[in-house]
């Protein structure tokens, strides 16, 4: 990893621990013996184990929005294979352990939990240029909105996923959601005078 700061290099390695892992009684200095470090030096550099955590979700966050245009299909795919597209990515098993700890992470945070706090700054805002731009290009007129309310059922659909590991029900719960978006951009794409 030449190139790489120390501190990213720290954050790459907690994200995979963490990944393995979890965060369960995850005591900062097992996590800086586990990824061959200190205590002291993951403090210095994230301001203890509230700010590591904090750091590693906003990091899995951005990886993940920087893989939207990967996770897409070809631009001629319809909107809804898109969406699934997508669902099929988020809610990969593999994504799991970063999943728990985000949803972790977000209650201690609205609840005020000293460290936690900061995890709230974008924690909507920055997916909603990106979804809001890609669901604009799809053909919706509020992109914005419809992302805001993507984004909310995504993780709401998550939560229920990683709860229950009820696949077929939370993925027939998403097609609602995709058919309910389908009908929308249906709605907005026929001429006025037809609606």
């Amino acid at each position: 990893m030449a190139g790489v700061n120390p501190r990213q290099r720290l954050l790459n390695a907690a994200i995979d621990h963490i990944a393995e892992r979890g965060v369960s009684d995850l005591s900062l200095r097992e996590l800086a013996a586990a990824i061959g470090s200190s205590h002291r030096m993951l403090n210095h550099h994230f301001g203890g184990r509230e700010g590591l955590l904090v750091a590693v979700v906003h990091e899995v966050e951005a990886r993940q929005r920087a893989l939207l245009d990967d996770v897409m299909p070809d631009p001629q795919a319809s909107p809804g294979d898109a969406m699934r597209a997508w669902w099929r990515h988020i809610s990969d098993p593999s994504l799991w352990p970063n999943e728990r700890l985000f949803f972790e992470l977000y209650g201690q945070a609205l609840q005020g939990r000293p460290g936690t706090v900061a995890l709230l700054d974008g924690i909507v805002d920055s997916w909603l240029e990106p979804a809001a731009t890609l669901l604009t290009q799809l053909g919706l007129e509020d992109g914005e909105a419809a992302a805001r309310l993507g984004i909310a059922v995504t993780r709401g659909l998550l939560l229920d996923l990683i709860a229950t590991r009820d696949r077929a029900r939370v993925d027939a719960a998403m097609e609602v959601h995709i058919a309910a978006m389908e009908a929308l951009l249906s709605r907005q794409s026929r001429p006025a005078d037809a609606r």
